[in-house]
């Protein structure tokens, strides 16, 4: 018989589930210790406000046109200060061209964005 491994103990299915099951699809944590959160963007809007969180994505009305990549950097600044980061800890993931985008937040828990942008929709 092998040796067991020495070092962390990972958590088993049930647990992950379970942990995951109490937040949206939309939010999920990515390894070692960011949160990934998937986006639908709205650019042109008047001011940036999230306006829904639902299992697919969290619905972000972002104060920028949608050229030379202004909503882009416009929705990372506002991610940023709803989360209550700092902008660096703030980046696209994927769909950088695309309203569908995927927002990477760097060493946050899972239950603080989740706070956050829950706070963020009833504040609307």
């Amino acid at each position: 018989m092998a040796p067991s491994k020495k070092g962390k103990a990972k958590k088993n299915s049930t647990e992950l589930s379970s942990e995951s099951a109490k937040y949206p699809g939309c939010i999920r944590a990515v390894a070692p210790s960011s949160v990934a959160i998937t986006i639908h963007a709205k650019p042109g809007s008047k001011q940036a406000t999230v306006t829904d969180m639902n299992e697919d994505a969290v619905g972000v009305q972002i104060d920028a046109p949608a050229k030379d990549g202004e909503a882009n950097a416009a929705l990372l600044d506002y991610i940023s200060s709803v989360v209550g980061v700092k902008k660096r800890q703030v980046s696209i993931g994927s769909g950088s061209k695309s309203r569908d985008k995927v927002i990477i937040v760097e060493d946050v828990t899972l239950q603080s964005v989740f706070d956050a942008l829950d706070k963020a929709v009833k504040n609307q």
